[in-house]
């Protein structure tokens, strides 16, 4: 047979690209674990340079060369970070937007044009516990909100903190409080507030209480206003560009330390879109995030915004009372994963592109648990979850062909 008359592969059965997040040359998982593990990229960005500056076309290509000299490709940014002094609108913050918008046209001129950012005040996704054991030995992250709140109360003590809880809560997180020793009260400030991986900041308490005053009068209304403005000026460019701007829902979605969150529920991504109709301006849809705000239907939802999702998170949460959660395994929790595969995989189908997809966190597990990994970002818990989700999708899309 002639070269030219080589048959051509069947088309892949899989909607979702497989990724993994990387945070670059000191992440404890290497590249080469990430291609073993099967995936056709990774989802990184570049941690080591301060928030606020621009992203050259220099560093991106150096990175992007390395990555792709393991054989993998870098099919997204995660995450662009903007500066809380665009969230707040601080003095100077016009500067910062241009700023970003320059970082978009160099990656688009590197030919990386997914681009992931949140809105959330000050800090990234949040949890109490990196080390909540599982029956089955596995270490897994939880959030509680007693434990947010006795951190406010009685160790932050940040002013009128006693207005955002109940008379319920506050007794709780006082008991809760007394149980710690002080070990056990270093590392609840330290999970919270001191950055987890990809995390855009890292505080001390005294800190993180003078940067919440930053946000002083600034409630959801207003935050929503910056959020749009913010995108009203870059999305004329990414629009141009050729990027698709992905926003992160709030993690966990409920207000925190009297800090507004506005990118929670179904209702918030409906009056984004409808404010800001640019084409770019898309959607990260993270199952773990939205899952936690029960009135969201994450099927709905991707129905939805079909449109506007071009990255994917998948993580199962297991919902507990009073907004407590703990990430549960990828096929078991909360969420129906199989109608969440599903959903995500028919909108492949219906606007033929394959969407970027990362197992999201994953347990501490097996060997891993001897190692030092990055919370929710170890080798072993995340390749599990991949080859759930992976099989899957493969399921789906035989069962569906």
């Amino acid at each position: 047979m002639r070269q030219s008359e080589a048959i051509a592969p069947p088309p892949s059965p899989y909607m979702m690209t497989q990724t993994m997040r990387w945070f670059g040359p000191k992440d404890p998982v290497a590249l080469s674990d990430i291609r073993q593990a099967g995936c056709e990229g990774v989802v990184s960005a570049l941690h080591h340079l301060p928030n606020g500056a621009v992203w050259t076309r220099e560093e991106i290509e150096t990175r992007k060369s390395e990555i792709e000299a393991a054989g993998l490709n870098w099919s997204v940014v995660e995450s662009l970070p903007v500066s809380e002094a665009i969230k707040n609108q601080a003095p100077g913050f016009e500067a910062l937007i241009e700023t970003y918008k320059q970082s978009l046209v160099n990656l688009a001129q590197c030919g990386i044009t997914t681009v992931t950012y949140n809105f959330m005040p000050l800090l990234d996704w949040t949890r109490t516990d990196l080390d909540f054991a599982l029956p089955d030995g596995a270490r897994a992250l939880k959030f509680e909100a007693d434990a947010v709140a006795a951190y406010d109360l009685f160790m932050l003590k940040r002013p009128d903190a006693e207005a955002s809880y109940s008379a319920q809560m506050i007794a709780r997180a006082r008991r809760r409080f007394a149980e710690m020793d002080e070990a056990a009260r270093l590392r609840l400030e330290r999970n919270i507030i001191a950055g987890l991986p990809g995390s855009e900041e890292s505080f001390t308490s005294a800190d993180f209480l003078s940067a919440i005053q930053t946000f002083s009068g600034i409630g959801s209304a207003k935050l929503k206003d910056n959020l749009v403005y913010f995108l009203e000026n870059i999305c004329p460019v990414a629009d141009e560009a050729g990027i698709k701007l992905v926003i992160h829902p709030d993690d966990p979605p409920y207000p925190m330390f009297g800090l507004p969150r506005v990118v929670s529920t179904e209702q918030d991504l409906a009056e984004l879109f409808e404010r800001v109709p640019n084409a770019s301006n898309g959607l990260c849809f993270c199952a773990g995030s939205f899952s936690i705000a029960p009135e969201n239907n994450l099927t709905q939802m991707i129905e939805r915004f079909a449109e506007r999702i071009h990255f994917t998170h998948l993580r199962n949460t297991q919902r507990e009372d009073n907004g407590d959660f703990y990430e549960s395994s990828h096929l078991s929790g909360s969420i129906d994963m199989y109608e969440v595969v599903k959903a995500i995989h028919q909108v492949g189908q219906k606007f033929k592109r394959r969407i970027p997809m990362r197992p999201d966190h994953g347990h501490q597990m097996l060997d891993d648990l001897k190692k030092r990994t990055n919370p929710g970002y170890s080798a072993i818990g995340r390749l599990r979850g991949l080859a759930e989700l992976r099989g899957l999708e493969l399921g789906i899309s035989r069962a569906f062909a």
